[in-house]
């Protein structure tokens, strides 16, 4: 999936026909829009598209209802004001500040009332959760499917709001970290588990065929084979699990039960690895710490800054101005 460097894009009118059109062009789908008769009202929209997902802000003065085509994306939504109240498929949901839910399922059309107020919209192509899952390549067709459209609990549902918040606040509002593929790449990651682990889906019921007699050392070395070689391109477990030509749980097991650990937190380990290499080699008045960090995908400067600490035993800024 090509990576592109998110762009910022801003909308604001008070005309309800450049509203409609606006957002019939803003998500490629047929949009009815409804306000009281007469009524004039304001509607403001803000979006950063990274291309694998978008996230949004959304508000508006007045009592919207809207009917929405099918999407082609995952959409998750945060009222952060007023009210919302959806119906997808036979399924109502009123949803007040605070709450997070699916707008509808894919390829399912949706119909919002609309309360004035201000919602955070995440968008997410279809194509990341597959990869997250190790469904891409499996031949299926909308592989992860969705059993609901609310959180499967209020636990899961703050774990929502604190990853798009992490995001927005750490990842995009850093100039050195959105610019790089591998952030963005990693970030759409995170959207993607996150989203697996909030609504409740099918994953965890797909059969897993686990064989202990392939968790070998020969699979352990193509594996850390292709991290070494791969470590700057977007891979995740499931595309290490396809070049070992072992299963997911597989390649899970090798991992734990030879290096004790997780294929992706080795992945980590590698990309730390090189990140001290660009450090050490770096001339400080041209390179910073958060430019190389981010290069090599970690989302958080100062989780970098710990996690280098931690495993080199003093700071990266020392290692650059060595």
């Amino acid at each position: 999936m090509k990576t592109k460097v998110p762009i910022a894009h801003r909308f604001d009118s008070r005309d309800p026909e450049t509203i409609r059109d606006f957002l019939a062009y803003a998500y490629r789908s047929k949009v009815a829009l409804r306000a009281a008769p007469g009524v004039r009202y304001r509607f403001r929209h803000h979006r950063v598209d990274a291309g694998s997902f978008w996230l949004e802000s959304l508000e508006q003065s007045t009592q919207l209802d809207i009917d929405v085509e099918p999407p082609a994306a995952l959409v998750i939504c945060e009222v952060l004001n007023g009210r919302v109240d959806r119906s997808s498929a036979g399924a109502y949901g009123r949803y007040s500040p605070g709450d997070v839910f699916l707008a509808t399922l894919p390829d399912l059309p949706c119909s919002l009332r609309w309360l004035p107020g201000r919602v955070s919209v995440c968008l997410l192509d279809l194509a990341v959760l597959d990869r997250v899952t190790g469904t891409a390549s499996a031949g299926r067709v909308r592989a992860v499917q969705f059993g609901g459209l609310s959180p499967a609990s209020p636990a899961l549902a703050g774990l929502w709001r604190h990853t798009t918040s992490y995001l927005n606040h750490v990842v995009l509002g850093n100039p050195y970290a959105y610019r790089e593929p591998l952030v963005i790449a990693n970030a759409a990651r995170m959207l993607a588990a996150s989203a697996l682990a909030v609504f409740p889906n099918s994953t965890t019921r797909w059969p897993q065929a686990i064989d202990r007699r392939a968790a070998t050392t020969a699979t352990l070395r193509r594996a850390t084979a292709f991290i070494e070689e791969y470590a700057d391109r977007d891979i995740g477990a499931a595309d290490i699990a396809a070049a070992a030509q072992v299963s997911l749980r597989t390649l899970q097991l090798a991992f734990r039960r030879h290096l004790d650990t997780t294929p992706m937190a080795h992945l980590r380990r590698v990309r730390l690895d090189r990140a001290h290499r660009d450090l050490v080699q770096a001339d400080p008045r041209q390179e910073t710490v958060s430019a190389i960090a981010s290069r090599w995908g970690f989302l958080s400067h100062s989780r970098f800054t710990a996690r280098y600490h931690a495993t080199y035993g003093f700071p990266p800024s020392r290692t650059l101005h060595a």
